[in-house]
């Protein structure tokens, strides 16, 4: 049987016995700090494994009760699997106790018991009411099926049943994806003389082992696992639900602190602007009005920010759930479906909490348009994610829709290689875009190259670049490129340098012009060698300057005719006729003056005449001598 990893935390008001609760079941103090002992109250987490022999591995966590230390507390259940509220029966319910059942549910954990300590101060009849009222407090939350076990720490009562009851629970809750890519939130960092930095969390997700190459963000700081321990045994590797501490090396203790995230890919992102779903306290103190400042607490990162409200300007009450945004003062590490907690900075208190919609939030108009918009992607299956992130990038990669839909890798290849094979997806590469994106951008393409051959028949067909000019502002311009390849790839489109043509396109004269530009043509032809300038051809005639231009570079392209100087064509039966006078009537190697003497041409035409017989190869020049090639 496969091991299998979890954490557990110890939730409750200050002084109802979690740290004697955790000690009875672990045998492990976790008041560590001298300030804690002497107080008798817990101020930072403390951690403790609870061993079983059935694969089954456990680290308790011990939070903070005290209200001064909720953020510690927030730190501490947010990657645990089952909490235990531990309420005492010679107090009962308290309000902490019922502040860390909001956190709890605003978390999203779904597992809780209710551990009942100090029963040993009690009578059966206080006991008894004790009970009552955990269950009026649990009625209506998720957690009012929790188990309740009565024990006392000091004397042991109850703690063997208190421990089966765990395991029992254990098997009830779902195993954390250790295929994940690999990602630690930490909550502490601290050194240790000869070892240097080491940072601890609980693993979200993933695997690590010992030599890992990781990154930290959110500065993007690249360090290496040197080595791992979970609870002060050194380990190979440390896996999703384990409590771990990681040796780092290449960091100093002043460039990594509570709030970062230990990551192994570059599958996660980090943001300042986060859509979030969000569910408020059931008495608000006071009203939440628009950006009004807050303090969000999501992993073990706690930063300030800016609520953002779309469908009205205040919140007075328990709204049930409110589509909204955070803009952060400071950069997170956040993905779809984290869980944060939001409280008010001052006075302090918890206002709610819920889970991310969208890591990447942008700025989005007011009014009911981004309410549906934020709906639909807060109900979106993996596949509506993945066809919201193509239809709004066009296309991207597989790292960049990890990125953007926050899914696994093991999630989202399958899901790729499926809508490929059913064409709802087309990959070329290692990008990937909507089928029917690219088939309405290819339609546009052939469109407007179409288009474009109606307006200038004379002309090969229309520059790239242009092309890319007049569909960036609708598309990217890596999906353009992608289009065009492909529609080259498929033979529905032609290129030739920079231009692009439809596939059967071939240049030819407009039909509103074709007998006035033959004429010019026949022009030229009779001039032979000894041509007028361009514009003189083209003087006097209905074509406007850029159908002149236009015909110009149709005979040149078309191979009709060659360029002899700037400003002078020469058609190519011209050229080809005075070549062959000129090779049938001297040896192999002849000069300027042979030349002249044949081709009756001034010097005006015949030098440059015998250096475009020089440029086509026809001819090599050797001081003032040509000689004939192999290639006549």
């Amino acid at each position: 049987m496969e091991d299998t990893y979890y954490t557990i935390g110890m939730a409750g008001h200050i002084d109802h016995g979690k740290t004697t609760l955790t000690k009875a079941l672990t045998n492990v103090e976790t008041d560590r700090l001298k300030e804690e002992k002497e107080r008798n109250i817990s101020i930072e987490l403390g951690y403790a494994p609870l061993h079983t022999e059935d694969n089954t591995h456990v680290s308790i966590v011990d939070v903070p009760g005290h209200e001064r230390f909720i953020r510690q507390m927030i730190a501490g259940v947010a990657g645990i699997d089952l909490v235990i509220l531990v309420v005492a029966a010679d107090e009962g319910v308290m309000p902490q106790t019922r502040e860390h059942l909001e956190i709890l549910e605003f978390l999203g954990i779904k597992r809780c018991m209710v551990a009942v300590t100090k029963i040993d101060r009690v009578d059966e009849e206080l006991l008894e009411l004790v009970g009552m009222d955990i269950n009026e407090s649990l009625s209506g939350t998720v957690f009012e099926d929790a188990r309740m076990v009565f024990v006392d720490s000091v004397s042991s009562k109850g703690i063997e049943d208190m421990r089966s009851a765990i395991f029992e629970e254990l098997r009830q809750v779902e195993i954390r994806d250790k295929y994940g890519s690999f990602r630690l939130p930490i909550d502490q960092v601290f050194t240790v003389q000869g070892l240097g930095t080491i940072a601890r969390g609980t693993v979200y997700e993933g695997v690590v082992t010992k030599g890992s190459h990781l990154n930290v963000l959110p500065n993007g700081k690249k360090v290496k696992a040197r080595s791992i321990q979970v609870h002060h045994q050194e380990v190979e590797e440390a896996r999703a639900g384990q409590r771990t501490a990681i040796n780092l090396g290449g960091i100093d203790r002043e460039e990594i602190q509570r709030g970062d995230v230990l990551v192994a890919s570059d599958h996660f992102i980090v943001t300042d602007t986060i859509d979030v779903s969000l569910k408020l306290v059931n008495e608000l103190k006071y009203p939440l009005k628009q950006r009004s400042p807050v303090k969000v607490h999501i992993g073990t990162a706690e930063q300030m920010g800016k609520l953002v409200l779309f469908d009205r300007n205040i919140i007075e009450e328990n709204d049930n759930e409110v589509l909204c945004q955070i803009r952060l003062d400071n950069e997170i590490v956040a993905r779809r479906g984290d869980r944060f907690i939001l409280r008010r900075p001052t006075p302090a208190e918890t206002i709610g909490g819920g889970w991310v919609i969208e890591p990447k939030g942008e700025k989005y108009r007011f009014g009911n348009e981004t309410i549906s918009f934020l709906q639909r992607k807060k109900e979106g299956t993996p596949d509506d994610l993945v066809e919201e992130v193509l239809n709004e990038q066009m296309i991207a990669d597989k790292k960049q829709l990890i990125q953007s839909t926050s899914l696994d890798e093991q999630v989202l290849v399958p899901l790729l290689e499926s809508g490929v094979a059913e064409s709802k997806y087309l990959q070329v590469d290692d990008k990937f875009a909507l089928t029917a994106t690219y088939s309405r951008l290819a339609e546009e393409l052939k469109n407007e190259i179409s288009a474009f051959h109606q307006a200038h028949p004379l002309r090969q067909g229309k520059n790239k670049a242009e092309i890319l000019q007049s569909f960036k502002s609708a598309y990217p311009r890596e999906f353009i490129e992608f289009t065009l390849e492909e529609l080259i790839e498929q033979n529905e489109l032609k290129s030739m340098d920079q231009f692009l043509a439809v596939a059967d396109f071939q240049e030819h004269l407009p039909k509103k012009w074709a007998k006035r530009m033959e004429e010019v043509i026949d022009r030229l032809q009779q001039d032979g060698v000894s041509v007028q300038k361009w514009d003189a051809y083209v003087a006097n005639t209905p074509f406007s300057n850029e159908e002149a231009a236009d015909l110009r570079k149709y005979l040149l392209a078309t191979k009709k005719a060659y360029i002899l100087t700037d400003e002078m064509i020469v058609h190519k039966q011209s050229f080809d006729k005075a070549a062959g006078k000129l090779k049938q009537e001297t040896e192999a190697t002849f000069d300027l003056k042979q030349a002249k003497d044949i081709l009756q041409l001034s010097r005006k035409y015949l030098i440059p005449f015998l250096e475009l017989l020089d440029q086509f190869k026809l001819t090599e020049r050797e001081g003032s001598e040509r000689t004939w090639t192999d290639l006549h």
